[in-house]
């Protein structure tokens, strides 16, 4: 982002319309913040744009331009991200979930049989903000998902858009506290899914954007970029059941070497799948059955 001054002030009774032509934000950024700080939708910001803010709105914008300004992602700032068509809470204590994660989900569910004879059950490692369980959860009523992550902040922020999301309708969704599968005893799952920190140690992206307001453990294994990526192909054997899937999000650049961790541990099937970018951002493949 391009360093512009962060003393960016409203004035009390400017308009929307004057403060989305003065404000030194791209105009969506300008609107995202503007509607949260009034509580309007879209449309509402574009029908009311000569309304006049009064001097508690104009302080309040005033500090979240202050904080965009500074580099804050915007959706730290406003508290909440889309994914997968679910609006989803985040905080400073997840990672905020992007469009390219979707694919997980995609593949998830395009590996979940849709007649299936028993209970189908879903394992998410490192959940976060439980935006990757939740959306598989939502989109699959019937399926058991259980998700797990070390950090006791991010399992609340989770909690919370469970409750948001899921109905009692829903078959099981639990969450645990676990440093990877240490908490689940013998339980095994059909499908396993994690999006796990992969960024190498000293990546100069982690100093860049949002990645340096976000929780750096979640982002890099502090090592190669596949230390946890190993751990997970490493223990899903005794995990899984007979035929089940991993599903593994991983780095631009890491394809080639996840597959080569899935073929050293006998699975099959071993392949990768390219996301929004055509860049091979999730690979997988299937315990024998």
């Amino acid at each position: 982002m391009t360093e512009i001054s962060d003393t960016f002030v409203v004035e009390a009774g400017s308009s929307i319309a004057a403060i989305l032509k003065k404000a030194p934000l791209a105009p969506l950024e300008s609107r995202i913040l503007l509607m949260h700080a009034l509580q309007l939708t879209r449309i509402q910001l574009i029908t009311q744009d000569e309304r006049n803010l009064d001097a508690q709105q104009a302080e309040q914008l005033s500090a979240l331009f202050k904080r965009r300004l500074r580099g804050e992602p915007i959706a730290y700032i406003i508290g909440q991200r889309e994914f997968y068509g679910l609006l989803l809470e985040v905080t400073a204590d997840v990672l905020i979930p992007r469009p390219e994660t979707e694919l997980l989900v995609d593949l998830a569910l395009q590996h979940l049989p849709l007649d299936a004879s028993r209970q189908l059950s879903v394992l998410d490692l490192g959940t976060g903000s439980g935006a990757i369980a939740i959306a598989i959860a939502h989109s699959r009523s019937d399926v058991e998902v259980t998700a797990l992550d070390v950090s006791a902040a991010a399992l609340a922020v989770a909690s919370r858009n469970a409750a948001r999301h899921l109905q009692p309708r829903h078959a099981p969704f639990q969450l645990m506290q676990s440093d990877w599968y240490s908490a689940l005893g013998e339980r095994q799952f059909d499908i396993i899914v994690a999006n796990p920190p992969y960024i190498v140690v000293g990546d100069r992206h982690l100093t860049q954007g949002d990645l340096r307001f976000e929780p750096q453990d979640a982002l890099t294994d502090h090592a190669d970029g596949l230390s946890a990526l190993r751990k997970i192909v490493d223990g899903a054997g005794a995990y899984l059941k007979d035929g089940g899937w991993l599903l593994m999000e991983h780095g631009y650049d890491q394809a080639p070497a996840v597959r080569g961790l899935l073929n050293i541990g006998q699975f099959q099937e071993v392949q990768s799948w390219q996301d929004i970018a055509a860049i091979e951002r999730v690979s997988g493949a299937r315990r024998k059955a």
